[in-house]
């Protein structure tokens, strides 16, 4: 019955967070209403809301489950955006994984199934 989910993650600036997102993160930006910004990559969207609180994002974040966690996180290491925590590891929950901080501070994780 479910189909997917989309993380809503806070936003402090919409022209730098788009910058980050589509500069960075590769993300291809698929709209902005007055700040609502909606982003896609592969089969995967990201939406962010507009805040001035800088609380909010030090709080938030989201899981993205992919394939070939490897090349991405060669992908991001090249723009110098990995976690100083997040390098590339296997998890005890048997996922090779890395994390990421975006421009407003909320932590995006990305992990593979290392299938043990």
């Amino acid at each position: 019955m479910l189909k997917t989910a989309v993380p809503i993650l806070a936003s402090l600036n919409t022209a730098e967070t788009i910058s980050y997102y589509t500069q960075k993160l590769g993300f291809n930006l698929q709209a902005n209403w007055d700040g609502y910004l909606i982003f896609n990559r592969n089969d995967v969207g990201i939406h962010l809301w507009l805040t001035d609180n800088p609380e909010i994002p030090k709080n938030t974040g989201c899981y993205i489950y992919v394939s070939d966690v490897r090349t991405l996180y060669g992908e991001y290491q090249a723009h110098n955006i990995i976690h100083p925590n997040g390098k590339l590891e296997l998890k005890p929950w048997k996922m090779l994984q890395f994390s990421v901080l975006d421009n407003n501070g909320n932590i995006i994780h990305f992990g593979e199934s290392t299938g043990e």
